[in-house]
Parts: structure tokens; sequence; C-alpha cells
């Protein structure tokens, strides 16, 4: 067959499929109608797989198993962009937008470690006049946050060099919130020790796990520290500070250093400059501010084929970006995972709102977590 030739059949078909495909969707608005009256669309489309593949070769199965169900996914995707759907959360969400103000420039905030964490320094970022009370734990500022004690919290969520901060994505599950920004902060450790020690004296390294991780080619340097991990890098420098020793040292900010009246040794000592930590603000409230760009979820998801795929096909079908897919697995439920994501989408979008709803009525467990915009 001449190539021309075979371009022409191809057309012909391709034009065919085109009308076929245009009159299937034409009977959405029929389909959702048929819907009130006890029609399960999911049956019926289990059904037609069965149909269409039955008596075919196992590999043109597979195949075209994989285009009715992506049949299947913008018929639902179409459904859910002509319709508006509410739901308390969406009326809530609703709510939220048409309460918009402007974010404060001042608030009381909770923070875990002490003066000069790198949360206090995020903090400080978030709000113009910050009020900061600090916990021990980053279970402690969910609760001080869900208890009305501080009218927001600040978390690590994730370091781009490190990764995820899992403790806070597991505490996610067990308290109610809302993230109403993030940060993006660029994070410089430095190894400070007291004011008349020299690096050569240095025997011990003190600082959180994730601060060591990031550091980890530095410190293998010098094979003979010992490393201790602590709660966080402030507690690291204050440790130091109290110890008054010479042969012990920190990993640490700046502003630590400056705090505790510490010298440094050596600057900007991370693996990569590239090294950044985002940081999320949480309230009590749902809360929507100008520029909110960015929406997160929660859900689990049936342990089945293709499970995650369909509910990704979701987000792609309406054209929104996924920017993070975290997982962690669900304790006492062997091999049950919950999944995180951040999605670039703007909730006030009818068709946004359309599918949390979906999510929110359809999943077995579901949170929406906030809208929110990213600042640097």
């Amino acid at each position: 067959m001449e190539n021309e030739e075979l371009k022409q059949k191809l057309a012909s078909i391709d034009e065919s499929l085109k009308d076929l495909y245009l009159k299937r969707m034409d009977l959405v608005d029929e389909i959702i109608d048929a819907k009130k009256h006890g029609y399960d669309e999911h049956e019926e489309n289990q059904e037609t797989l069965l149909k269409v593949t039955n008596n075919l070769p196992r590999e043109k199965q597979l195949y075209l198993k994989k285009i009715y169900e992506t049949l299947f996914e913008t018929s639902k995707a179409y459904e859910i962009s002509s319709n508006n759907i509410s739901t308390d959360l969406i009326k809530a969400i609703n709510t939220a937008i048409k309460n918009e103000e402007q974010f404060p420039i001042s608030a009381k905030v909770a923070c875990q470690g002490i003066k000069g964490a790198y949360s206090s320094i995020a903090a400080k970022k978030f709000f113009e006049i910050a009020d900061i009370s600090y916990f021990k734990n980053f279970e402690n500022v969910f609760q001080a946050v869900e208890k009305g004690f501080c009218q927001y919290g600040v978390l690590p969520i994730e370091n781009s060099y490190a990764g995820s901060v899992n403790p806070v994505y597991d505490l996610m599950r067990e308290h109610k919130f809302y993230i109403v920004k993030s940060l993006k902060m660029q994070i410089k450790h430095n190894l400070v020790a007291n004011v008349d020690s020299k690096i050569e004296d240095i025997k011990e390294v003190y600082s959180h796990e994730q601060a060591l991780a990031q550091c980890k080619k530095y410190l293998e340097s010098y094979k003979d520290i010992k490393i201790t991990p602590c709660e966080n890098t402030a507690v690291a420098a204050r440790m130091v500070k109290e110890s008054g020793r010479k042969d012990v040292a920190a990993i640490s900010s700046q502003e630590c250093a400056e705090l505790y009246d510490l010298k440094i040794l050596d600057s900007s000592i991370q693996d990569s400059n590239d090294n950044y930590t985002r940081f999320i603000l949480i309230a009590k409230e749902i809360k929507t501010y100008d520029n909110a760009n960015k929406v997160s979820i929660v859900t689990t998801l049936p342990n089945t084929p293709g499970s995650l795929y369909k509910l990704l096909s979701k987000f792609y079908n309406l054209g929104i970006n996924m920017t993070k897919l975290e997982s962690r697995p669900i304790a006492n439920s062997p091999f049950e995972f919950i999944f995180y994501f951040d999605l670039d989408c703007n909730i006030k979008s009818k068709e946004v709102q359309n599918l949390i709803a979906e999510l929110d009525s359809e999943a077995v467990e579901f949170a929406f977590l906030g809208s929110y915009s990213e600042i640097l």
C-alpha cells in the first residue's frame, strides 16, 4: 500500500472515530438525567468492556480496554465540567471564597522548636509581625491551631535534597486543618561553635536529622566526628552554647549563631546550594486569600489495578497539573496507603469544585487540605 493511500485510509477512519466520539459525548446529558432514575453508569461501563473485548486476541483486548476506559474518563470529565455539584464541603469552600480578605500582616503563630529554628524564620517571612509560640513537636503545633491557642501554625513539609518530612505527613491524617499559604525557603547551614573554638577542636556535632542529611558529604569529610541528632537546629545551637565546650559544634542557621552568640566555623556547608525547604501555613478554618493557585487534597484509593491511574486521568482530562504526589502507609492496614496531592488549579473554577465534590462523595476517605498560594 502506497503511503498516500495509507494516509487517506487512516484519515477516513479517524474522521469516523471523531463523529462517533462526538455522538457518544452528546449522550452525556441524557446519562446525567438517567442517573437520577437509577441508571448505574459504572455497571454499564463494565458490561460494555466485556462486550467489546469478547473473542479478541489477548493483546488487542488490553489495548481496547485502555481506549474504552479513556472514553469513560473523558465522558466523566465532561459531565463534571457541565454541572454544578453542591456538597457541604463545596458550600464551606464557597463561603470562604465569599469572605475572602487580604492576608494579615500580624498573627499569633505556632512553631516547632525554639527561637532561631527554621520554622520561626519561615513564620517571619509569612508575617511582617509574628507573635510566635514555640512547641516541642509537630503534633503540638497541629493541636495549638485546632484548639485555637494560635491562629496559624508553621510546619516543614519537604526539602529539595532530603525529601519529604514524613512525620508531618503522617500527622496530617490525624488532625483537622487547612493550608492557607506555603513558602519555599532557601536553607543555608553553618557549622557553629563557641567563640573560643576552632574547627580542628570539634569532636561532636549536634543537629536535626534533616539538617544532618542535607550536610552528609561535608560531615563525611570529618570521619572521626561524632554525630548527635536532636530536636531541631536551634536546640542544637543552644546545646552548644550551654555546654561551654570547645569540642562541640552545631549545624544551624546564621540567625541561631547570632541569637546564641556563637561563632561560624564554616558557612554554607549543605551538600547542595539548591537546598530549599517548603513550609506550609495552616489554620483551623478554610480560608482563601488573593492569588490562591494551588489546591492540596488527601485520599485513599482502592487496592486494585489502575486505581491511581484513574484518579490521575481525572486531573489530566481537566488540564490540572499535579506538582506533588506523596504516599504514606496507613497504620494497622498492611499494604494500604493514603495519597497526598498538590495541584496547580484555582478552587474558584467550577470544574475543580465539581471534581472535589466527586472525590468527596466517592472516596472512602477524602480531605480537602486547602487552597493557597506559594511565596518565595
